[in-house]
């Protein structure tokens, strides 16, 4: 991915840091954003001290106007846009469908949803000028399976897999490809913070179904990322690679 240009949400931790660690060390320059600036700082900057070209933004993917800039500051630093990983996501409160509020409902859409549409919509318009280009959505085992008291995250992550497969139909033709990628247990911050609320009893549950055994690994999921922006996935088009030790099986 020499010459390259990476984009990449919610890349201060977990998957990803390890994305967009991974982008670099593939050769690619790599744009960086995250809400929490202070973090995705300090973890741009270690890549640049191995000699990788990172850009550090501050972005919260649910507000239009700081997405739409986080493209254009990609673009005015590195030149084009080549891959964008849609990652920045956040859990919801857990609840049965009565009991969820509206203030979690919207703020669980805003970023894992609507967050995704806008960084594809600001994404595209570049790539489409360009006539080329690849994406990857984040979404979930939740996206495609169903779990109590999860609703409003599992129907976010449902969600990007429709947009996602939509995208990827009108853009196939025009050197766009656009992927998902859903995630199983992973060892991030969102499974540090099931653990810190209380939830490690439902982790360790799920855990038990894994026929892997284990959590995955940020950097397994870099892997699938890259395999589809890859050349080598030149024919993989609003494909949902499933990451996820075989719990959906």
């Amino acid at each position: 991915m020499e010459g390259r240009v990476a984009l990449v949400t919610g890349a201060a931790s977990g998957l990803g840091l390890a994305t967009a660690k991974a982008f670099a060390e593939a050769g690619a320059a790599v744009a960086m954003a995250d809400w929490n600036e202070e973090a995705v700082k300090a973890a741009a900057e270690k890549l640049a001290t191995d000699g990788h070209k990172t850009l550090t933004i501050k972005c919260d993917v649910s507000d239009d106007k700081q997405v739409e800039e986080m493209v254009n500051k990609t673009v005015a630093e590195f030149g084009r846009l080549d891959y964008a990983y849609n990652n920045a996501g956040v859990q919801n409160e857990l609840a049965e469908a009565a009991d969820q509020t509206r203030e979690d409902f919207d703020k669980v859409t805003s970023i894992n949803y609507r967050g995704v549409w806008i960084c594809m919509k600001y994404e595209l318009q570049q790539m489409r000028r360009q006539g080329s280009g690849a994406i990857v959505n984040c979404s979930s085992i939740g996206g495609i399976r169903a779990g109590a008291q999860r609703g409003v995250y599992h129907g976010a992550k449902h969600g990007v897999i429709g947009l996602t497969v939509s995208a990827a139909v009108e853009y196939a033709g025009r050197g766009i490809r656009i992927n998902s990628v859903s995630p199983g247990l992973f060892q991030t911050a969102m499974s540090d913070q099931m653990i810190a609320n209380g939830q490690k009893d439902a982790l360790d549950g799920m855990l038990a179904m894994v026929p892997a055994g284990r959590l995955g690994r940020p950097e397994e999921i870099a892997s699938a990322v890259l395999f589809l922006c890859s050349d080598a996935a030149s024919m993989v088009v609003g494909h949902n690679l499933v990451v996820d030790g075989g719990i959906t099986l």
